[in-house]
C-alpha cells in the first residue's frame, strides 16, 4: 500500500483538489486502496472507551466520507475507526465553486464546503447496510462506525434538527457526533454557547435516552474564557466525549501558499499548535470525565503520542490523509508502536494521560 500511496498521490495532487476527493472516494468504491490490510492490529494499540473496542486509535475525520459511502473500504485500509457526514436533514449543494484549496508548500487545506451531502435519507440507508453479517457469521464491517450530523444552510432548526438526525441514525452507528463548529454554515458555531449546547442536549437527551454515546466537536476558535463553561455544559448534558477541533478560521503567520487567504476552515500541519493548545486546556478541565479525541495537524506517530500522553483516548486524520494517501494508515501505526517502545510504554493505555 506504501508503494501504491508513493506513486499515484503526486500524480492526484495535480488534479484539483475538490476532482481529486472525487476521483479518491470512486477509487475506494470500486476496491481500490483499501486491501492492503491484514485486518489484525497489535493489541498494544487497542484501545477502550465510550463502552467500545477500537482496535487502534486512529480515525478518518467527518468531511473525507460526507454521504456514508466508502466506510467498509476505510476500515479495510487499517483505521480503528470511521466517522462519517457531516450529513444534513435535507440534501443541500454546498456553496459554490471553487471550495476546496490545497496549500501544498503548507501541508495544509481551506475548504468553506458548506455542508454539501445527500441527506440523512440516503445516509441512514447506507448505515444501515453495514449492520449486516456476512456469510461468514461476521459484521461487513468491524470498526466503530461514527455518524456526524449538522444543519441546513437555510431552513434550520436546531433544537429540532438534531433530535431528528439521532433518531435517524441512533440504531446504525455505534457514536453519534454533534458538529457545532464548522465555519462555513452561518450561525452554526453559535450552537456552542452554554445556553443553546444546554437546550440542544436537553432536547436530544428527551428525545433519545436510550441513544449510541455523543459526541460534540468543538471549534480551535473558542475564546479561552469559553471553554471551561462548554465543557462542563456538555458534561451536564450527557455528553460522552469531545473531538478537539474543527478547522480554524484563524491564519497562523508564515504561510506561504498563494491560496493562503482563501475563506474558509483551515485544516492541516499549521493548526497544529492552536489544536493542541486547546486540546490540551479541555483535557486539563475534563480531568477524566469524558473520551477526547484529537484532531488536527497530526502526521506521525509520535504526533499521536503526544496527543494521547497529553489524555487523548483517539485521534483523527485527514489533511494528512489527503496529501499521503492510504499508505500513511499502516506507517502511522508503525511509528506509533516505535515511539511507545522508546518512551517505554508497552500500551498505548499505559501512555494515556501520562503528561
Amino acid at each position: 500500500m506504501d508503494l501504491v500511496s508513493n506513486m499515484l498521490m503526486p500524480l492526484v495532487r495535480r488534479l484539483d483538489p475538490e476532482d481529486a476527493h472525487a476521483l479518491a472516494l470512486n477509487a475506494l468504491m470500486l476496491g481500490f486502496g483499501g486491501g492492503g490490510f491484514s485486518g489484525r492490529d497489535d493489541p498494544a494499540l487497542s484501545v477502550r472507551t465510550m463502552g467500545l473496542r477500537f482496535p487502534n486509535p486512529i480515525g478518518i475525520a467527518a468531511g473525507f466520507d460526507k454521504n456514508a459511502q466508502v466506510l467498509r473500504p476505510l476500515a479495510r485500509i487499517g483505521f480503528g475507526f470511521v466517522e462519517a457526514g457531516t450529513v444534513t436533514p435535507r440534501p443541500q449543494p454546498g456553496n459554490p465553486r471553487p471550495r476546496l484549496f490545497r496549500l501544498a508548500e503548507d501541508r495544509a487545506i481551506i475548504n468553506r464546503m458548506g455542508f454539501n451531502n445527500q441527506g440523512i435519507d440516503r445516509f441512514a440507508v447506507r448505515l444501515a447496510r453495514l449492520q449486516r453479517v456476512s456469510s461468514s457469521g461476521r459484521p461487513v464491517i468491524r470498526v466503530p462506525v461514527g455518524a456526524n450530523l449538522g444543519i441546513n444552510k437555510t431552513g434550520a432548526d436546531p433544537e429540532q434538527d438534531y433530535p431528528r438526525l439521532v433518531g435517524r441514525v441512533k440504531h446504525y452507528a455505534d457514536y453519534i457526533v454533534l458538529n457545532l463548529s464548522s465555519p462555513n454554515t452561518p450561525g452554526l458555531r453559535d450552537l456552542q454557547q452554554t445556553s443553546r449546547l444546554a437546550g440542544l442536549l436537553q432536547a436530544i437527551g428527551a428525545a433519545h435516552p436510550d441513544r449510541p454515546p455523543l459526541l460534540v466537536k468543538l471549534s480551535p476558535d473558542l475564546a479561552r474564557d469559553d471553554i471551561g463553561p462548554i465543557v462542563e455544559t456538555a458534561i451536564a448534558g450527557g455528553v460522552q466525549g469531545l473531538i478537539v477541533s474543527n478547522t480554524t478560521i484563524s491564519r497562523p503567520g508564515g504561510l506561504a501558499s498563494a491560496h493562503a487567504g482563501e475563506a474558509g476552515g483551515l485544516s492541516g500541519r499549521p493548526l497544529r499548535p492552536l489544536a493542541d493548545e486547546i486540546f490540551r486546556q479541555v483535557a486539563q478541565i475534563a480531568a477524566g470525565r469524558l473520551a477526547l479525541v484529537a484532531c488536527g495537524g497530526i502526521e506521525t506517530g509520535a504526533d499521536i503520542l503526544d496527543r494521547v500522553r497529553a489524555g487523548a483516548d483517539l485521534v483523527q486524520l485527514y489533511s494528512a490523509f489527503a496529501y499521503d494517501g492510504p499508505g500513511i494508515v499502516p506507517r502511522l501505526k508503525r511509528e506509533l508502536l516505535r515511539a511507545l517502545h522508546a518512551e517505554g510504554f508497552e500500551t498505548l493505555a499505559d501512555a494515556k494521560g501520562m503528561a
